[in-house]
């Protein structure tokens, strides 16, 4: 089982980050540690991941209290069940649509098993994840992250992250993929 982020680990990890960057210190003196951000595992994480897929915050949040408007926490088979008009009043896309339904399938069938997810090291539990249709890097490690709670990840797609490093950093210019995830190192 891998270590899991809670208070005093995120304290560690933010002194230690503090003590490496001069910013990330100046930053945790004037507005200390983050809140926890903690999902649920399973199928509604994943698929409410996947509403927050390159869309506006407040355009996800939206979809997602629809979402538990059905069923909360979502499961496979009812969002199986969910009829067409269903899927168009929670605002989820065709494509979003077919995703969803694709991991309730595979959850269904035991193809996808978040209890040995759970139990593997990131980047094979990251590689077994983005197997998926609709599941991509990104995807993978906001799970691990919120979900699984693992605290040694990076996600260098990720533009919210990227945007507050830049602007941490007083960057005129963004750096590039590569370059972002040897700086998360």
């Amino acid at each position: 089982m891998k270590i899991k982020i809670d208070r005093n680990t995120m304290l560690q990890a933010v002194q230690e980050l503090a003590e490496r960057d001069d910013d990330l210190a100046a930053f945790y003196r004037g507005y200390g540690l983050p809140g926890l951000r903690i999902r649920p595992t399973g199928f509604g994480t994943l698929l409410k991941i996947i509403c927050g897929q390159q869309g506006s915050t407040a355009a996800a949040r939206a979809i997602t209290g629809r979402l538990d408007f059905y069923a909360s926490p979502m499961k496979p088979e009812i969002f199986l069940s969910l009829q067409e008009t269903d899927y168009r009043a929670i605002g989820l896309s065709r494509r979003k649509e077919l995703y969803g339904r694709g991991i309730a399938e595979a959850v269904l069938s035991g193809d996808l098993n978040f209890r040995k997810i759970a139990h593997m090291d990131d980047e094979s539990a990251i590689a077994e994840m983005i197997k998926l249709k609709g599941v991509g890097r990104w995807t993978a490690e906001v799970y691990l992250l919120f979900a699984l709670r693992r605290p040694d990840l990076w996600p260098a797609d990720d533009l919210g992250v990227l945007n507050g490093y830049v602007g941490l950093k007083g960057l005129s210019t963004r750096p590039s993929r590569a370059d972002f995830r040897e700086i998360g190192e």
